[in-house]
């Protein structure tokens, strides 16, 4: 057997070292390593197991801070831990967690006491100012100053969580061509669930416009902390009239509706119907100007002369008076004034003779008059501001009666009180349609939400799961670990023979189909004569009695060494 082991020896050792699955291999191979293999097994399946529990049983965190200062960091700790809420410090990221249903405890014990203690913002930067900073330094001090009072104006808000503003001021120049407008950019993150009117957006850019000298309000832009932009281009002029058209519809649709419930509520009760509106608002500005003139004037001023005919004028006497100077005149000839426009300074026609009228006057020959009269004048404004309805559409929905369905006169009585209600016109083409029909079941208003949205469920789920997986490592990993373990132990047990001479119980155990080894002794091992017998000897033997085995290939080995 030495001879053996020193031929096999120095081919098998470089081998062995060589490879190290051969040198796990013959860790494992060793007696007491298979002894304590399965106890090992089972000892790091029942810490695996703990560390699933550990892992899935402890409650989802929410990030309480981040970016604490270390001395703020302890102050919150030391708080918390005094009220018995667990925290955490991520070592990555530095934020401070809390579990999800301890978060808002944790926020209100801490500003019940003050914590974090951030650093001073707003004006109470200035107080911290050195004597002979610069004027660059004073300046940033002062604009970091004015961007945190007014973040916290607009938090004040109640749909701003938080909010940060940026003043962008460009240094005042001599030069009017050289001079910048003031911009300001402001960031807000809103509360979950909640959003910003156009009017709630439009007042932060005033509020932030108001604030800084020479700021103009288009030069303000408000982005939320989606990154969606909240002011409009250009200010409020932009689509300042389609949310007007928008403002006035739901108005207007807002107030036949609550005329609607008003009515129906005391007729049908509360929730037996439904109604919708639908109108259709003129929002076009209409301006008109006119002006009109009577078509008579009174005449306020003539001014003119005419001309006679001198050839029909008398003649009065004159030269050497003798009987030629008495001689009388020649007979006038009746002679028409030519026509004459009295406005335009034209000599005005002579009024033509009429049946029973004054008879024109022989001797004028032409006149010339300028007439001024007073016009009559009327100036009319008309302007139809927006806001009128052109067509309104009113459709309401009634709850049949249980077991009954209401009549056509019943359905008709609520029509006309519906167009009375609403101001029925039928010149506008107002539609106005009242059914009734049978409701689907809905659900309970009162009723308490859905047993999957409770907050005991996810807890419940983590623990389930927990247990689950200890009873499956339990199950299909200790349990047959166990039974192996029991198993050996009883094949390592010697069995019991029976006495010498009484073969009852090798009888009774070959009648069962059990196999009984009998114990070999060391005079049975003398008494062997063939090499297979006693090979068979040695192995009961060994398989019998291992300790003492070991103990003799021991002695045999260190009496080859001597």
């Amino acid at each position: 057997m030495s001879t053996a082991l020193a031929t096999t020896s120095p081919s098998a050792l470089p081998e062995k070292f060589a490879n190290p699955l051969l040198q796990i291999k013959g860790v494992l191979a060793q007696p007491a390593v298979r002894r304590s293999l399965p106890m090992a097994l089972l000892v790091a399946l029942i810490g695996a197991a703990a560390l699933a529990w550990i892992m899935l049983s402890s409650p989802t965190q929410k990030t309480l801070f981040t970016g604490l200062t270390d001395a703020d960091k302890q102050a919150v700790t030391s708080a918390l831990t005094q009220a018995n809420i667990a925290s955490r410090i991520d070592e990555g990221t530095g934020a401070l967690t809390v579990d999800e249903d301890q978060f808002s405890k944790a926020r209100m014990l801490l500003a019940g006491q003050g914590l974090p203690k951030q650093a001073p913002g707003g004006y109470a930067i200035l107080d911290q100012l050195p004597m002979g900073v610069s004027r660059a330094v004073e300046g940033e001090r002062l604009r970091q100053a004015r961007e945190t009072e007014l973040a916290r104006s607009i938090e004040d808000i109640d749909a701003v969580a938080e909010a940060r503003v940026h003043l962008a001021t460009p240094e005042a120049s001599v030069f009017v061509r050289d001079n910048a407008s003031p911009s300001a950019s402001v960031v807000v993150k809103l509360q979950g669930g909640r959003a910003l009117s156009q009017a709630q957006v439009q007042s932060i850019i005033n509020l932030v416009a108001s604030s800084v000298p020479g700021m103009k309000p288009e030069s303000v832009t408000i982005v939320d902390q989606m990154g969606a932009l909240l002011s409009k281009p250009g200010g409020a002029g932009a689509d300042a009239g389609t949310d007007a058209r928008l403002e006035t519809q739901r108005k207007t649709e807002d107030k036949v509706r609550q005329q609607l419930v008003q009515l129906l509520t005391p007729l049908v009760g509360a929730g037996n119907f439904t109604a919708e509106v639908q109108a259709d608002i003129n929002l076009d500005e209409t301006q008109a100007t006119r002006e009109s003139y009577d078509k008579q004037g009174a005449l306020r001023a003539e001014t003119g002369n005419w001309i006679g005919n001198q050839a029909n004028a008398p003649t009065t006497p004159g030269g050497i008076p003798g009987a030629l100077s008495n001689t009388p005149p020649p007979a006038s000839q009746l002679q028409t004034p030519q026509a004459a426009n009295g406005a335009s300074g034209a000599p005005a026609a002579s009024p033509s003779p009429v049946a029973g009228g004054p008879a024109p006057n022989p001797n004028k020959q032409s006149d010339s008059f300028q007439r001024a009269y007073d016009l009559g004048k009327e100036v009319s404004v008309t302007r139809q501001t927006p806001g009128s309805i052109k067509r309104l559409s009113v459709a309401v929905l009634l709850r049949d009666p249980d077991k009954t369905r209401r009549t056509a006169m019943e359905i008709g009585q609520i029509t006309d009180l519906v167009k009375s209600a609403v101001g029925f016109d039928q010149a506008r083409q107002d539609q106005v349609t009242v059914i009734s029909r049978k409701f689907a079941d809905a659900t309970d208003a009162t009723a308490g939400p859905a047993w999957y949205d409770n907050a005991w469920l996810p807890v419940a789920a983590r623990n389930g799961t927990a247990i689950l997986i200890a009873l499956l490592v339990l199950l299909l990993g200790v349990r047959p670990i166990a039974k192996g373990l029991m198993k050996k132990r009883e094949e390592a047990t010697p069995a019991l023979s029976a006495p010498a001479g009484d073969g009852s119980a090798a009888d009774g155990a070959a009648a069962e189909g059990i196999t009984v080894h009998e114990p070999v002794s060391l005079d049975r091992l003398e008494a062997s004569q063939t090499v297979d017998d006693r090979i068979g000897a040695v192995r009961g033997f060994t398989r019998d009695n291992p300790a003492r085995a070991a103990l003799a290939i021991r002695d045999m080995i260190k009496a080859d060494a001597k």
